[in-house]
């Protein structure tokens, strides 16, 4: 008997800054931030919102144009994403900086570089808009975005120990930011 031989897939991935999402495009973002919530993670949300408040979350960010979304394909399908925000035209004292915020990758699609690739894809974009600076603040229990961003060089400057509350209890978070040279 000869043995089989394995598959030798080699996976698609991807990261772009869409300037328009299909309806396609929202399905697979309201999975993947779905799956990313239940996990743990997901920008605020304890447990997934009505697909129809998902959906209308996503055609919103399109319309606000001080919000950037970065996406992450695996195998063509959205898996992560996160947006860059610029500050409000009115604050010339930190024109300088912007905000990384609802990062995240869906479970199913760890372990691919995903989150590397989305972050480096968010400085790049950054610095484009003529940013210096990227900050963001996180809960002390998402392990794997944290890696992600101190493996980049963001600097933890702060902890607010009653940064969220989960299930009752304080979670702690922290802040960062990161110098774009």
């Amino acid at each position: 008997m000869t043995p089989k031989k394995l598959s030798t897939h080699v996976p698609r991935i991807s990261v772009e800054s869409p300037s328009r999402l299909s309806s396609v495009d929202i399905d697979e973002l309201c999975d993947a931030a779905e799956g990313g919530i239940r996990s743990g993670g997901g920008f605020g949300w304890l447990t997934p919102p009505p697909r129809s408040v998902m959906e209308d979350y996503w055609r919103g960010v399109q319309m606000i144009p001080e919000r950037h979304l970065i996406v992450a394909r695996l195998d063509k399908v959205i898996a992560g994403s996160c947006q860059i925000v610029s500050p409000p035209r009115n604050n010339e004292a930190q024109a300088f900086t912007c905000q990384l915020t609802t990062f995240f990758v869906a479970p199913w699609a760890r372990g691919h570089g995903l989150a590397q690739m989305i972050v480096a894809e968010a400085e790049a974009l950054a610095k484009s808009k003529g940013f210096t600076m990227i900050s963001l603040d996180v809960r002390s229990t998402q392990d794997r975005a944290i890696q992600s961003f101190e493996a980049r060089g963001f600097v933890r400057y702060a902890v607010n120990d009653y940064y969220a509350r989960v299930e009752n209890d304080y979670v702690s978070g922290f802040y960062y930011h990161k110098e774009l040279t």
